[in-house]
This record gives structure tokens, sequence and C-alpha cells, in this order.
């Protein structure tokens, strides 16, 4: 199978958030020992860094590490998924949302592999308008999913329009 060019783009966005997210992890769990400190407070109560073992998935379900394995194929098979979807995608916006997505699922799929948990540390529960802490994985994740979406909106009104264009013709 041909890869296109432009399907390495998204290999690429997503390996470099998976070398962005396992460098923070690697000096949130080593570098400012965050493990046996707990909180460090930045800019509080706004942002702090805080130490959280995420053994399941959003929200606290499967939040007993039960399904850590489940959770971790899953994440390879949606991975392989987009990374397939990618050879067929010719859009920008779309080709980054998937690079996105597939490097915060394997990123995760590491720390599930080599912890058992998934490290998070980001923590603006101090707003009172976002309670959970996440990580650079889960944030590639978000915001390629809202890629995914504006893509989505954007090429139903691109082809919207070209079926009124060729009505008209």
């Amino acid at each position: 199978m041909k890869i296109p060019r432009i399907a390495y783009a998204a290999y690429g966005f997503a390996l470099l958030v998976v070398i962005i997210d396992q460098l923070t992890k690697a000096w949130i769990i080593s570098g400012i020992d965050l493990r046996e400190v707990g909180r460090v407070f930045v800019a509080d109560p706004i942002f702090n860094f805080t130490w959280v073992e995420n053994r399941g998935v959003s929200f606290g379900l499967f939040g007993d590490g039960s399904a850590r394995w489940f959770l971790s194929l899953f994440s390879v098979l949606v991975a392989g998924g987009l990374a397939y979807w990618a050879t067929k995608a010719d859009r920008r916006l779309l080709i980054t949302a998937l690079g996105l997505v597939m490097g915060g699922a394997i990123g995760n799929v590491i720390d599930r592999v080599r912890f058992g948990f998934v490290v998070d540390f980001l923590d603006f529960s101090g707003t009172g308008f976002f309670p959970w802490v996440f990580n650079v994985a889960d944030s590639a994740i978000t915001i390629g999913v809202i890629l995914l979406i504006v893509d989505s909106l954007l090429s139903e009104r691109a082809a919207a329009k070209v079926g009124v264009a060729a009505e008209k013709s």
C-alpha cells in the first residue's frame, strides 16, 4: 500500500504529540518529582501541577484499573484506524486533527502499559470551570476532536455550495 505524502503529516503530528507528552511526563515524574510532592503551586488558584494517577477513562469510569489492557488495546486500535484514515484524507485540517488524536491516544497507551495508569498533572480546577486534571495527550485528543468537528462542518458547507452551484448550471 502506497502512503500518500499528506498522511505523513498526520504521522508527524502524532509523533510530535507523543514526544512532547512523554517529555513533560518524564519531567513531572523525575524532574520535579510531583508524585512525591503531590502539588506544585504555579499560579494558584488558576493553574497548578497536581499528581493524579488516572487508572480509568474520563470522569473516573473504570477507575479501579480493571480495564487497563482493554483500554490500551482499544486506544491502539483507534490510533491504527486513524492512521489508516489519514491515508485517505486530503484536507490539511483533517490531517492535523487525525495526527493530534493519534498522538494523544498513543501517549496515554504508553503510560497505561508502563505504569498501569495515565499520568495527569495539568490542573486548572481552581478556576471553578474545569474540575479535571489532565496531560498533554489529553489536550491533543480534545483539540483533535474539536478540529474533526470543525473539519466536518466546513466540508459539509463546501459540499453544499458545490451542490447549489451545480444546480444553477
